[in-house]
């Protein structure tokens, strides 16, 4: 029963920190693997974690795949750490590495890792246990993409990601195993060509990406399902060329999840796996996502997250950011500001993030400084 009571601790402990608040209802969406919605690059994460319609970096794989057809170097190599909850630990922590090569000009591929330690438990079976066992749970995820320009101004990308859940904490019993799965994703990008208006030149980007479409993921045969964070974003944004130094770049993104939103459909006054909405399969899940909310449209709106993000550059060597994420009290509460910077110097560029929340919830990301580097090589690209 050890087992049982860490395990379930772990995850509620995991799910707490992206989704419910003190007086939230049990109809907020929570999913497995809930890292993947995590902000793996500072760059993203100072923007108010948009990035599907964002310029293409090292780190769009997460976001958006298809932006590497539109990537002024040949090749990158991104490396990004993020501590989780460095408030109380120092042992949790976000990694993530990312390669992408623009094979020609109009198609790339890509291919990432990103590892989420929990760090340490010690387990003991009684209070008494001299010597615990050592624990490390984990997870973590590998991802290749494929990204092709359709049209000089558009492109797409698919990515696939196997992903492994190690969080099942063996003590008691020995059928604790690691829960796997895999996912696609299905991206979109346009970018204009630069356009002259009066005073300013300008350049409008849209994009949209369908993460994380794959079947649920279980611990064993009498476990819980848990459905995977399968989402949708769709962002938009227009880049001020002020002059040949200067220019400043908005983008707003709106997101959604594509998982049944938890409802009593039994009306035994419980929300469990009794109800229809657990037993619905993932690809079911996805198209009735837009419409099963028991308080109709009106609930259906407060799924979206929105957030807007603006990105100041000075000679593409220098870029000040800041952006604010929202996200309805009723369906997790999250909403927080960011700020960040980035510094480029020949091949190397180096961005910095820190996150204030601005909910009543305090995120577990608060007063986190994150770190991304990104070496880029090869010939580069005249997109512009």
């Amino acid at each position: 029963m050890k087992k049982f009571f860490l395990l379930i601790t772990l995850i509620f402990f995991t799910f707490k920190a992206f989704s419910q608040g003190p007086t939230e209802q049990s109809r907020v969406i929570t999913t497995g693997v809930p890292f993947l919605l995590i902000s793996a690059d500072p760059r993203s994460a100072s923007m108010g974690d948009v990035g599907v319609a964002t310029s293409a970096d090292a780190f769009s794989q997460q976001w958006n795949p298809a932006k590497y057809a539109f990537s002024i170097s040949k090749q990158g190599v991104g490396v990004t750490y993020t501590p989780y909850l460095s408030n109380l630990v120092n042992d949790i922590f976000l990694g993530n590495l990312v390669y992408y090569n623009r094979i020609n000009e109009r198609s790339a591929i890509a291919g990432s890792i990103r590892y989420f330690s929990l760090g340490e438990i010690e387990a003991r079976e009684t209070p008494q246990q001299i010597q615990p066992l050592i624990l490390s749970p984990n997870e973590f995820t590998i991802d290749l993409s494929y990204a092709l320009r359709l049209s000089d101004r558009f492109s797409m990308a698919v990515a696939g990601r196997y992903l492994r859940s190690d969080l099942k904490l063996q003590v008691a019993s020995e059928d604790a195993s690691a829960a796997a799965s895999f996912g696609v994703d299905i991206a979109g990008y346009y970018q204009s060509e630069e356009i002259a208006y009066n005073d300013f030149d300008g350049r409008w980007r849209l994009g949209f990406n369908i993460s994380n479409l794959g079947p649920k993921i279980k611990y064993d045969d009498i476990g819980q399902e848990n459905s995977l964070p399968t989402n949708l974003g769709i962002g938009g944004g227009f880049d001020f060329i002020l002059d040949e130094y200067n220019k400043i770049g908005l983008t707003a993104e709106a997101n959604k999840l594509l998982v049944p939103t938890p409802s009593d459909s039994n009306n035994d006054g419980v929300i469990n796996r009794e109800d229809d909405y657990y037993n619905e399969s993932f690809f079911s899940g996805v198209f009735s996502s837009f419409g099963d909310a028991p308080d109709g449209f009106s609930e259906e709106i407060k799924e979206v997250t929105w957030a807007l993000g603006a990105e100041y550059t000075y000679q593409d060597v220098f870029a000040l950011r800041t952006g604010y994420f929202n996200e309805s009290d009723e369906k997790g509460t999250r909403k927080f500001f960011g700020l960040g910077a980035g510094f480029k110097y020949t091949a190397i560029t180096i961005d910095l993030s820190y996150l204030f929340s601005t909910s009543r919830v305090i995120s577990p990301l608060e007063g986190t400084l994150r770190f991304g580097l990104t070496f880029s090589f090869g010939d580069e690209y005249d997109e512009y």
